[in-house]
């Protein structure tokens, strides 16, 4: 209900005298208003669609007789000017002219297939196969004229002067038509994208230059590229390359150079990947710049493929591209020789190592791998991807424990495995302090029994992995794999010393693994996409880090340069800050540490160390053939004494008592000094 000036009342179903007069006008021009913006939305639409379309040969090839026919007409009329004719003389033999240069310039653009390429995408080759069929077309109507003067006695064509002229409008008007759509596309419609992001590229050298052209002038491109950064390797000296600029780079200028080109996002592809090593990704990320990689190893064969869609292939930077490090680099030549027409069983097959160990067993060509691991749906999972990459024949799944001894025995009945590669291991420090006894049955009984196998059935190459937490061990988990590595090696070296058998063991030892299961850096990721806060122990925590496969290539490295009786341990560069890997994930992730994601430290785990070891440094080590691969100089243990130790701490493992297990452990360890453990009242003993 409403109320008008006089008190009185009606409801809206009454409207008044004014509302009634000029409610249909009303009607008419807000109906004819919204009716115009409809419209205009639609055309907009259809031409955007229209835009994005590509044009049909048969109208590209429709479209350029047109133009060469055009063009014979204004040539035509110039006549009388370049040959000084009378006007009646103008029009002379313009028919067989005209049907002449239709004829022979279809059959050019026909043979060089010049209507094919995608007119807006037009570039220099394109140019050179036009001007290849103009050439072509002009020399045949050359031949064409003297074969009518010498047939008839008067040539199509005045002179050869006129051909040439002709063959100069055709091109021009062909160029012209060409690049004109090009510029209309790239200038009117791609720029009408609201949506894309501006971008800066890292680099001017011929990589990042294509790149960038790739992103500037593909259809429905997420990015727009707005200059190229120059750095110090690049070696060009002009001010823009293909109307894009190029900016000097400056470190310490870097929200001032973003700023100028208003964007806040930088590409770069892989050839600059190592000018954002070692902290030169830094003033990148303090400045809030989001830096994203190109992953692909080339986009030289990109060239001429329209359905590629480059920006797919762009992603955030992981942080396992910024390690530290050069990656190592391994010939795979003579692992492959070694490798090829073998049987070979890997245990723990399902985990993060040892399904890439198997990944790379593939393409050397095993005869058959075998997939030993008591995780049946991570089995299940790389059985899938084997068959998917084609490799399901080589590939065999045997669910098992290594602590069975019965089971494992069946394998090697079945298999006859001729090379062993021991990934089965507990390796979560916390969860292993909190149960010594399970540590030792897996990480100690199941490696002597795996060892012993092997040895029983001829095995040609046993490598076992172990940590660099088994170099003077704080935790029952180091120590257990520092306890394997004894009965490992002892072994190695009776059989060598009594020639008894061929079998060779060795054991390969190095850091965190980047991208594991259990590693910080999954952990990190996870706390990010949930909002933080990211977790560490302690700022001051170093660890040294590598990546899986080249983890799994020094496995390999191993089991082929191996003799027996070896600790490979791997010069893994400087160790990496945990506080600065997880600042930089957050940035990475376009996100600021303390005010987007908070981060906390919650104190030491049980059994947890400050730094790690790994043995590298030359008092403890010898060289290698590798540079990057060295053999440690460790304590050896006689066989015959380690063998009823091992017996006795696994028997203890069965029936005693945490306590009872870390002291038998610390007895034959006696480097083994626990840290933020409950088993510290054992060392003070």
């Amino acid at each position: 209900m409403k109320n008008n000036k006089s008190g009185n009342t009606h409801t809206d179903k009454n409207p008044n005298i004014s509302d009634k007069i000029f409610s249909p006008f009303k009607r008419f021009f807000c109906n004819k208003s919204k009716s115009k913006h409809i419209r205009n939305m639609r055309i907009k639409r259809h031409l955007f669609k229209l835009g994005n379309r590509y044009t049909p040969r048969y109208l590209v090839f429709a479209t350029d007789i047109t133009i060469v026919a055009i063009s014979s007409f204004i040539l035509d009329l110039m006549r009388g000017t370049l040959l000084r004719m009378p006007s009646y003389y103008l029009m002379d033999g313009f028919m067989e002219r005209f049907v002449s240069t239709i004829v022979v310039f279809a059959a050019s653009f026909f043979i060089f297939r010049t209507y094919r390429g995608i007119v807006r995408y037009s570039g220099t080759r394109d140019a050179l196969r036009l001007f290849v069929s103009v050439i072509t077309a002009i020399f045949t109507l050359y031949i064409v004229s003297e074969i009518t003067r010498h047939v008839t006695g008067e040539p199509i064509f005045d002179s050869f002067l006129m051909q040439v002229i002709l063959g100069m409008l055709v091109m021009l008007n062909l160029a012209v038509m060409r690049f004109g759509i090009k510029y209309l596309y790239n200038e009117k419609i791609a720029e009408n994208i609201k949506d894309r992001t501006r971008v800066m590229v890292l680099g001017t050298n011929p990589e990042s230059a294509i790149l960038a052209k790739k992103l500037r002038d593909e259809e429905q491109s997420k990015y727009v590229p707005v200059a190229l950064l120059q750095i110090d390797n690049d070696k060009s000296a002009a001010f823009e390359i293909d109307g894009i600029p190029m900016v000097k780079y400056d470190p310490e200028k870097v929200v001032e150079i973003f700023a100028k080109y208003r964007c806040d996002t930088m590409i770069f592809e892989q050839t600059h990947i190592k000018a954002l090593k070692n902290g030169g990704i830094d003033p990148f990320l303090y400045a809030n710049i989001k830096v994203m990689q190109f992953y692909e190893n080339s986009i030289e064969h990109r060239k001429g493929d329209k359905s590629i869609s480059v920006s797919s292939n762009i992603q955030n930077l992981q942080i396992e591209d910024l390690l530290e490090r050069d990656e190592i680099k391994l010939d795979n030549t003579q692992i492959r020789e070694y490798i090829e027409g073998k049987c070979v069983m890997v245990t723990g097959a399902a985990g993060s190592i040892g399904s890439e160990i198997v990944r790379q067993l593939s393409r050397l060509n095993a005869r058959q791998i075998i997939l030993f691991d008591n995780a049946e749906t991570p089995m299940h999972n790389l059985y899938l991807e084997t068959k998917k990459n084609g490799y399901k024949d080589k590939v065999v799944l045997f669910i098992g424990d290594i602590r069975n001894k019965i089971r494992l025995e069946e394998a090697f009945i079945k298999y006859s495995p001729q090379v062993v590669f021991h990934a089965a291991a507990y390796k979560h420090v916390p969860m292993m302090e909190l149960h010594p006894g399970e540590s030792v049955r897996t990480n100690v009984g199941g490696s002597k029994n795996l060892a012993d196998m092997s040895l029983k059935y001829n095995v040609e190459k046993f490598v076992m992995i172990s940590t660099d937490k088994a170099v003077n061990p704080t935790n029952v988990m180091g120590a257990s794999k520092r306890l394997a590595e004894i009965y490992v090696q002892s072994l190695a070296l009776k059989i060598k010393k009594e020639n008894s058998s061929s079998t060779q063991f060795m054991t390969t030892r190095f850091g965190n693994v980047l991208g594991s299961n259990g590693s910080v850096v999954p952990l990190f990721k996870e706390q990010i996409t949930e909002g933080g806060p990211i977790t560490i122990t302690d700022k001051r925590i170093v660890r040294y880090f590598m990546t899986i496969p080249e983890a799994c290539e020094l496995v390999l490295e191993a089991g082929c340069i191996g003799k027996g009786g070896e600790i490979f341990v791997f010069d893994m560069g400087h160790p990496v800050k945990i506080y600065e890997m997880a600042k930089r994930m957050i940035m990475l992730s376009g996100l600021k540490p303390y005010i987007d994601i908070d981060i906390v430290e919650t104190g030491l785990r049980h059994g947890e160390k400050l730094y790690e070891e790994v043995l590298n440094d030359k008092e403890s080590t010898t060289a290698t053939i590798h540079e990057k691969i060295m053999v440690g100089k460790v304590r050896e243990y006689d066989y015959n004494d380690v063998s009823p130790l091992i017996d006795n701490l696994l028997n203890i493992a069965e029936h005693g008592d945490s306590m009872q297990i870390v002291k038998k452990m610390k007895e034959i360890v006696p480097e083994y000094i626990s840290q933020n453990s409950v088993f510290e009242q054992l060392d003070k003993k």
